[in-house]
C-alpha cells in the first residue's frame, strides 16, 4: 500500500497545508492525536518539496523510540525497507542513504546539525512534531529554526504540528503576520472513562518514591481491564523501575507482558511495537503518550504518574521527577485506546481527584535546568535568547544560575560568549556537566574510564555506603545493556583522547573515579572538616556520609549525589569517590580564590588573607595593614551583633542625635536619618577617620561620638541647627530649659510658676511643631501635659490651683495667671523675670 492510499482523518487537512506551504512557505497543523499527522504529513511535504528543486524533509520527533517507530511505519507503507525513502537518525543509531527523501530525527540530533551548519544543506523542509509538549529542545528548536528562515533560508519549508488549542500562538511565533493554521477534525472512536481510586490508606509515593502499594493497585487495575476488556492492554507508569515493578506483578497474567521505554535494545522495542500471536499487556513509560502507535491496545491503564524534567539538586543536574498527569495528557493517553475502534480507559484516580489536575503541563522552559539551553544559546551567539523567537521566555534566575555553571565549567566567557571548550561540550550529547567531564577527564583517565564513569554519572545510581567505585565495579560486571550502549556513545566523542599514556597512568580507579566526578561537579568537591565527620562541599553545603561508609576518613571527595532532607543541616552523600587535593584543585579550578578577609570575631578585628576553593579554606596569613574598606566592614558587622551601645555615648553625644532625628522626620533631606540600621550600615561616613584605628571593642569605646554625629550634619543646613532644634528654650522666669527630643514631639519640663504670663505655646521648626509642655509642680512632678497653653490657663489652670494651691502655700498661685509675674523660687514676690500681658 503507497502512502497516498491510506485513509486517515488527516488526509482532509493535506491540501490547505501544502497551499499554506506554496503561500507562506510555513504553517502549523493542528490535529488530535491518532489522526495520522506523522505517517501522512512528511510524505505530502516531501512531494510538494519537489515542486521547489527537491531536497530532504526532516521530520523531528520528541523520543528515540518514536522517531525510529515513524520511519519504520512510513517504510513498510512504501514497500522499502528503512534506510531508502524513508529513514531515521538518533543518538548513537542512523540508517538512511543518498536516496532518503523524509529523515526522522530527534529534536537533539537536528539541534546539533543546525549548530554545525546552520544553512541546513540538502534540507528542503522541516516538520517539528508534537510542538504542544513544550519540551524545551522543542521550543528552541523552533526558535532557532524561526531565525533561519528570517536570515538564512527563507526557502526553508516550516510545518510545527500541535494537538492543543496553542496552535493560534505557535502560528504567531512562526511569521508576521501568523502563519495559516490548518486544523484537521479527529476520528477516535469513543474511549470509555473508568475511574479505579486507590483503596483506603494507600499513598501514591513517599520520600522514597513511588510506593510498592500504589504498584500492587495498579497491576490489579490491569488484571481488572485483562478481564472486563477484549485487546491488548496498554499501562502507562511515570518510569523504568515502575514498568518494572508492574510487569513482575503481572507475570502470571495468562498474556505477553512487555515493557516499553527508552533504555531498551531496538529489538526489545520493537518487540513491544509488534502484534503477537498471544493478548498483550504492554507496560509503557511515556514514551507511547504520543507520535507512537501501539497496535492491538483497546484498553489503556493509567497509574496517573509522570517523569517531568526539573533541576535535580540531589545530583546536580538536570533530571526527572514524579509529578501529577495533566487532564490534557490523560486524556491523550486514553486516546491511545480509540485508535483502531471503541475502548476504554481506566485511571487510577477518582473523578474528583481529576477535576483537580492541571490543565497542561508546565512548559519545560519554566521549570527545568537550564544548563544546556543556556549553552545552546550562547553557542548560536545569543547569550540571553534576545531576537529570538521563543514561546516563553526563561525564568531570569535560572538563566543567571545556568551561566553560572557554565562559567565554571569554563564553556562561556565573562560576558557569556561560548568558548571553544563550550563548542566541544556542546558537540557531546549530553548535560554539559557530563559532557566538560568526559572532554577533560579522557585526557586525565584515558577515554575508556572517563567514558564509563560518564554513563554512570547520567544513571540515578545509588552505590552501597555511597561508594561510586563499587558502583562502577557492580556495572562492569553486570554489563547492563544502557550502560554499555552509553559508554560506546560517549566514548565515540572522545576518540584519540588520552593516547600515549599521561597524568592517568598514576591514577588507580578509585582516584579515576574521583578525577571524573569531580570535573562533572566540581561545586561538589568536598574536604573533611578538622575533627569531624562531616564534609563541606567547594558549593558551601555541608555533607556526611551514611553510617559505616568505606569513604569515612577519606580527606577529599568528589560528590556526585547527595540527599538533604527538610530540617536536616547537612546533607547525605549517596555517591562518592576520593580525589587528592591536586586533583580537587584542577577540577574546580575556577572556583579558586585568594582575597583579603577582614571580618568581626569574638569582639575584635580578624583580618587574613586567604586562600579559597569555593568555600573550602585551603590556608591564610594574617594582614598587618587591613584596608580600611575591610575594616569598615567587619565594624559594621561588629555593631549589628553587639548594637550601637558599644560607643561611649555621652549626654552631648544623645541629644545631637536626638535633635537630627527630629529634623530629619520632621524635614527629611538633607537632615540626616540617625536610626539604628542607618548609623550601622554608614558607619564610614560618621565615624570616618577613626575606623582606621579600629582593631576591637576596646577600640570603639575610645572614638568621640559628638564629633563623629557633627560630621553627618548637612551644609549649609547645619548653621539653623540651633534655630530649628534649639537645645534650650527661654521661658518667662528668665530660666534656659533642656528641650527634650527622645519622643515623638518635642518636650519642654517647666515649673508652673515660671510660666506665668506666657501666653502662646513655644513652637520649633520654624514653627511647625508646637513643644508639648509639661508643666510641673513645686516638687518637679507633673501637673498638665499641653501643647495648647492658651487653653490651659483658661480652663485647666483654675482646678490645679484650688488642688495645689493648699499643698505648696509659700509659692505663688495668683488668680490671674496672664498677669501674674513668673517666678523661679518660693516666694510670692516677682522673680526676675519679666511679667508679660494677655497680649503676649
Amino acid at each position: 500500500m503507497h502512502w497516498s492510499e491510506v485513509d486517515l482523518p488527516v488526509r482532509a487537512g493535506l491540501p490547505a497545508l501544502t497551499t499554506a506551504l506554496r503561500e507562506r512557505s510555513a504553517a502549523v497543523l493542528w490535529a488530535p492525536p491518532g489522526s495520522g499527522k506523522t505517517t501522512l504529513v512528511p510524505p505530502a511535504v516531501a512531494e510538494l518539496a519537489d515542486e521547489f528543486g527537491g531536497g530532504r524533509v526532516v521530520v523531528t520527533q520528541p523520543r528515540r523510540i518514536a522517531a525510529r517507530a515513524a520511519a519504520r511505519r512510513l517504510a513498510d507503507l512504501l514497500g522499502e525497507p528503512v534506510g531508502r525513502t524513508v529513514g531515521y537518525a538518533v543518538r548513537g543509531d542512523r540508517r538512511s542513504s543518498a536516496a532518503t527523501r523524509v529523515e526522522m530525527v530527534t529534536t537533539g540530533v537536528l539541534l546539533r546539525r543546525l549548530q554545525r551548519d546552520p544553512d541546513l544543506p540538502g534540507v528542503a523542509a522541516v516538520v517539528v512534531d508534537e510542538v504542544h509538549e513544550r519540551a524545551l529542545d522543542a521550543d528552541l528548536l523552533l526558535a532557532l529554526l524561526v531565525d533561519v528562515r528570517a536570515h538564512l533560508r527563507e526557502d526553508l519549508r516550516l510545518v510545527a504540528m500541535s494537538a492543543t488549542v496553542e496552535a493560534e500562538r505557535t502560528a504567531a511565533l512562526l511569521g508576521s503576520p501568523p502563519v495559516p493554521v490548518v486544523e484537521v477534525p479527529g476520528a477516535l472512536h469513543p474511549v470509555e472513562v473508568v475511574h479505579a481510586p486507590l483503596p483506603p490508606g494507600v499513598l501514591r509515593t513517599d520520600d522514597r518514591g513511588v510506593t510498592p502499594a500504589f504498584l500492587d493497585h495498579v497491576a490489579a487495575t490491569v488484571r481488572r481491564a485483562l478481564t472486563e476488556r477484549d485487546g491488548d492492554v496498554l499501562a502507562f507508569l511515570p518510569g523504568v523501575a515502575e514498568v518494572g515493578g508492574v510487569a513482575r506483578r503481572l507475570a502470571d497474567v495468562g498474556a505477553d507482558v512487555l515493557p516499553l521505554h527508552g533504555r531498551l535494545t531496538a529489538a526489545e522495542q520493537d518487540r513491544a511495537l509488534t502484534p503477537g500471536v498471544r493478548r498483550r499487556v504492554v507496560v509503557s513509560t511515556a514514551v507511547a503518550e504520543s507520535s507512537l502507535t501501539v497496535p492491538g491496545v483497546r484498553t489503556v491503564v493509567d497509574a496517573g504518574l509522570v517523569r517531568q524534567p526539573r533541576t535535580d539538586h540531589r545530583r546536580g543536574l538536570a533530571g526527572l521527577v514524579t509529578t501529577r498527569v495533566s487532564r490534557a495528557a490523560a486524556e491523550q493517553r486514553a486516546g491511545r485506546a480509540g485508535r483502531e475502534g471503541p475502548g476504554a480507559a481506566y485511571r487510577c484516580w477518582s473523578e474528583a481527584e481529576h477535576a483537580h489536575l492541571a490543565a497542561h503541563p508546565e512548559p519545560e522552559v519554566a521549570v527545568a535546568d537550564l544548563t544546556g539551553f543556556a549553552l545552546e544559546l550562547a553557542v548560536w551567539g545569543s547569550p540571553d535568547g534576545a531576537g529570538l523567537a521563543l514561546l516563553d521566555p526563561p525564568p531570569a534566575a535560572a538563566m543567571a544560575t545556568a551561566r553560572r555553571t557554565l562559567a565554571d565549567l569554563g564553556a562561556v566567557d565573562d560576558d557569556g560568549a561560548v568558548t571553544d571548550r563550550g563548542r566541544a561540550i556542546a558537540r557531546v550529547p549530553a548535560d554539559p556537566r557530563l559532557a566538560r567531564a568526559l572532554l577533560d577527564g579522557a585526557a586525565l583517565v584515558g577515554p575508556d574510564r572517563a567514558a564509563e564513569v560518564v554513563a554512570l554519572l547520567a544513571e540515578d545510581v545509588r552505590s552501597p555506603g555511597g561508594d561510586l567505585v563499587a558502583a562502577l565495579r557492580q556495572a562492569r560486571r553486570e554489563r547492563p545493556a544502557a550502560w554499555r550502549r552509553s559508554v560506546a556513545d560517549l566514548r565515540a566523542h572522545v576518540a584519540g583522547e588520552g593516547a600515549g599514556g599521561g597524568a592517568r597512568e598514576r591514577l588507580t580507579d578509585d582516584l579515576a573515579v574521583g578525577a571524573v566526578a569531580a570535573l562533572a561537579h566540581p561545586d561538589r568537591v568536598a574536604r573533611s572538616r578538622p575533627g569531624s565527620a562531616a564534609y563541606l562541599m567547594v558549593g558551601g553545603t555541608g555533607a556526611v556520609l551514611p553510617r559505616g561508609s568505606a569513604l569515612a576518613g577519606t580527606p577529599w571527595l568528589a560528590v556526585a549525589d547527595v540527599d538533604r532532607r527538610p530540617g536536616e543541616r547537612d546533607a547525605t552523600i549517596r555517591s562518592a569517590a576520593p580525589v587528592d587535593e591536586d586533583l580537587a584543585l584542577e577540577a574546580a579550578a575556577a572556583r579558586w580564590r585568594e582575597e583579603d578577609e577582614v571580618t568581626w570575631a569574638e569582639g575584635r578585628v580578624v583580618a587574613r588573607r586567604v586562600t579559597r576553593l569555593g568555600a573550602v579554606e585551603l590556608a591564610s596569613v594574617p594582614l598587618a595593614e587591613p584596608p580600611v574598606a575591610g575594616v569598615a566592614a567587619a565594624v559594621r558587622e561588629g555593631l549589628r551583633q553587639e548594637g550601637l551601645a558599644v560607643l561611649p555615648w555621652t549626654d552631648a553625644a544623645r541629644s545631637l542625635r536626638e535633635r537630627l532625628d527630629f529634623l530629619h522626620r520632621t524635614f527629611g533631606p538633607p537632615w540626616p536619618s540617625v536610626s539604628d540600621a542607618r548609623l550601622t550600615a554608614e558607619v564610614e561616613t560618621w565615624l570616618g577617620p577613626e575606623l582606621a584605628r579600629v582593631r576591637g571593642t576596646r577600640d570603639l569605646r575610645r572614638i568621640d561620638v559628638l564629633a563623629a554625629l557633627r560630621r553627618l550634619l548637612p551644609w549649609p543646613e547645619a548653621g539653623r541647627l540651633d534655630e530649628l532644634a534649639p537645645e534650650r528654650l527661654a521661658v518667662p522666669s528668665g530660666s534656659s530649659v533642656r528641650v527634650d527630643y527622645s519622643g515623638e514631639q518635642p518636650v519642654l519640663a517647666v515649673r508652673l510658676q515660671e510660666t506665668f504670663g506666657w501666653a502662646a505655646t513655644p513652637r520649633v521648626a520654624d514653627g511647625r511643631v508646637p513643644v508639648l509642655l509639661h508643666l510641673l509642680s513645686p516638687a518637679r512632678r507633673p501637673v498638665a501635659v499641653t501643647a495648647d497653653l492658651a487653653s490651659f490657663w483658661e480652663n485647666a489652670y483654675p482646678q490645679v490651683r484650688a488642688e495645689l494651691r493648699g499643698r505648696y502655700p509659700k509659692h505663688a498661685w495668683p488668680e490671674d495667671p496672664w498677669t501674674a509675674p513668673p517666678t523661679r523660687g518660693t516666694g510670692r514676690g516677682p522673680g526676675r523675670g519679666t511679667g508679660r500681658n494677655r497680649a503676649t
